[in-house]
């Protein structure tokens, strides 16, 4: 089973800018949906941005314009690019990936259960 691995959070003010990846532990070669959720405390896990094997992004409308996914395919790495950050993005983030294809189009509907590989997750406090 491929694992994945996050790194990259951290502590930032509101307005600043933070970069988070996920490693996978071996190259990746099947059809995938790969992406990120967080989680507020006291909140559920929300899927927030995602990409798949046919290219296709998916944002939640919270981070659209803000936030940016990449996949550097050399190195079987995600990325998310944080920008203009806000006290509400304030999470636990993690990794996940769905082997069996696409993204569906909302990523607020994903089910945590769609996804096969998950993160151990990265804190991302934003002070106001």
């Amino acid at each position: 089973q491929v694992h994945l691995a996050e790194s990259g959070g951290g502590s930032v003010q509101a307005g600043g800018s933070l970069t988070l990846s996920c490693a996978a532990s071996e190259a990746i070669r099947q059809k995938y949906c790969m992406g990120w959720f967080r989680q507020a405390p006291g909140a559920a896990r929300e899927g927030i941005a995602f990409y798949d094997s046919d290219g296709e992004f998916r944002y939640a409308q919270s981070v659209k314009g803000r936030f940016t996914i990449s996949k550097d395919n050399d190195r079987d790495t995600l990325h998310l690019q944080m920008n203009s950050l806000k006290f509400e993005d304030t999470a636990r983030y993690y990794c996940a990936a769905d082997w069996s294809g696409y993204c569906a189009l909302n990523p607020k509907e994903y089910e945590l259960d769609w996804f096969h590989s998950w993160g151990q997750g990265v804190q991302v406090t934003v002070s106001s």
